[in-house]
């Protein structure tokens, strides 16, 4: 069953807590430490987790766009995409690794909260008709991108991705 924009803005305020509870409780060395099932810190880690919502801020005027091109087009641009995931991988793992050093432990968490405010500014905008517009996606880019994505699949992602990789931190959950 598909979140309606009360679940998404929901697990937009979960995440937003959860990561406030780590930051607030993650001492240096939880910080420097290996995270569980990844190469990243468990800082680069949850920088990693903030960028999926950034990227999805940059994702939705795209999507609205390619969503009203003909269907060919869009299917073209996924293709090109996910020709391009070796490269996508590389600086998706090192550019988590580099923004954390700019986003840590004392910026990330305002990061977030000023990318979910202007998400959720834009999700509460949206129609229910604009919310149906798909495009396809780079489905290889990522376990939670589908072939084609609506609208709504998009604002639904960054919770999805984050909590993934929460399970990935080799840190005490906080809000248990």
């Amino acid at each position: 069953m598909e979140p309606n924009k009360a679940e998404i803005l929901a697990g937009y305020s979960r995440a937003r807590h959860a990561l406030d509870a780590w930051l607030e409780s993650a001492t240096a060395a939880d910080l420097r430490r290996r995270s569980s099932g990844t190469r990243w810190t468990n800082e680069e880690l949850l920088f990693h987790m903030v960028f999926g919502y950034m990227i999805v801020r940059a994702l939705l005027p795209m999507v609205h766009v390619i969503s009203r091109l003909p269907m060919p087009v869009g299917k073209a641009f996924g293709a090109v995409l996910n020709a391009g995931t070796r490269p996508f991988d590389v600086l998706n793992y090192w550019g988590s690794r580099a923004a954390a050093l700019v986003y840590n432990k004392h910026r990330m968490g305002l990061k977030l909260e000023k990318t979910i405010t202007a998400i959720t500014r834009r999700l509460e905008r949206e129609s229910a008709r604009s919310l149906t517009g798909a495009m396809p996606f780079p489905d290889r880019w990522d376990p939670f991108f589908a072939p084609t994505m609506t609208l709504k699949d998009v604002y639904a992602y960054p919770t999805l991705h984050f909590d993934f990789h929460a399970r990935q931190l080799s840190l005490s959950h906080p809000l248990r």
